[in-house]
């Protein structure tokens, strides 16, 4: 009964706003139509006017109610020259923004229709045609240039005495993997990948495999100012190494192994202070809908001293050691029952 009633409603508002709109245009009729649409351009422009500066007034609001809330400073150094860059883009296309909304509401101003005069219908200008394309497809290529410069510095080599970390993506968590003593990553094979005790295929034929650890719960640990160059695959889809606080990302691909690297700036704890919050965490998140579980596919990133990683990773257990060392034999065997068919000597 109540959907009914809401259609009959919705028909009947329909119904007035269709005879409004019909007895308006009788009475624009009777009144000299011409004048009436002159009257109304007139309203629309200052309208168009104010509009323009109400527009304006609400972005510098929002700008100011928003300026460092959204993300804090880059906790990368390699982050900071993406922040120029993005600072840079926002000046030029801002200001393009500026320059050619300005033209727009003021030309709907000043060349209005009317008593005495009508619109103006400007077809076609090759000269503006050739200047309104060339020079943005000029500053554009600009902006992707600068944009590849940090790009390619990123997915470079990385600098000399560099942190090396592997991280593999699958639904829906993130496997972390960190060189032994030895500092070089054992080979993988997919073949070889078993969820009871081979997350990541490590092939124990290779001997580097042996002293590697594998952290499961998507927490990577790394080290203040020192270099990481990621390891990037999948098990499984295509992921995305999202880094929001150190502006990195990088597409986790199946089969497919790319990398990038960067260096951090603040520890956790100190961007804990920075932030004046207690629970800050950096996060790994992945950029790519991935499946059902995408929502819950967050790791976190802990920067802390070398002293402090070099006593988390000694503290830490080799993932070979957890599923595919042999059992120690017990070291303090059993002694001997004593034979109790033999008869006791008398101490007499």
């Amino acid at each position: 009964m109540s959907g009914s009633l809401t259609i009959v409603l919705i028909l009947l508002v329909f119904i007035i706003v269709y005879q409004i709109a019909k007895a308006s245009e009788y009475a624009t009729i009777l009144r000299d139509e011409t004048k009436v649409n002159a009257q109304t351009n007139r309203l629309m422009a200052w309208l168009l006017v104010a509009f323009f500066f109400l527009g304006l007034w609400g972005i510098w609001e929002c700008h100011e109610a928003l300026k460092g809330r959204l993300l804090p400073d880059s906790a990368s150094v390699e982050g900071e020259e993406y922040d120029n860059m993005f600072a840079t883009t926002m000046w030029v296309t801002g200001t393009v923004f500026l320059a050619t909304q300005a033209i727009l509401f003021w030309f709907a101003y000043r060349y209005q229709a009317t008593e005495k005069r009508t619109a103006f219908y400007y077809a076609h200008n090759n000269k503006l045609e050739i200047i309104w394309t060339t020079i943005p497809a000029i500053a554009m290529a600009a902006l992707v240039a600068i944009g590849l410069k940090y790009w390619f510095k990123v997915t470079d080599e990385a600098p000399k005495g560099h942190a090396t970390v592997e991280i593999i993506g699958k639904q829906f968590n993130w496997l972390v993997r960190y060189p032994g003593k030895d500092g070089a990553l054992g080979a993988r094979d997919f073949r070889k990948i078993d969820d009871a005790n081979n997350v990541m295929g490590m092939d124990w034929n290779d001997q580097k495999n042996h002293d590697d650890i594998v952290a499961q719960n998507g927490e990577m640990h790394l080290v203040v100012n020192r270099p990481v160059k990621l390891i990037i695959g999948s098990r499984d889809v295509i992921h995305d190494v999202g880094l929001p606080h150190f502006r990195m990302k990088m597409d986790a691909v199946p089969g497919i192994v790319t990398t990038m690297w960067f260096t951090p700036r603040f520890t956790t704890a100190e961007m804990r202070k920075k932030t004046n919050d207690p629970n800050f965490v950096y996060e790994i998140s992945c950029d790519q809908m991935c499946g059902k579980g995408h929502y819950s596919m967050r790791g976190t990133i802990i920067v802390e001293t070398q002293e402090e990683y070099d006593k988390w990773l000694a503290s830490q257990k080799t993932y070979y050691a957890e599923t595919q060392a042999p059992s120690v034999p017990e070291t303090n065997p059993v002694a001997p029952s004593a034979d109790t068919t033999k008869p006791v000597a008398s101490k007499n």
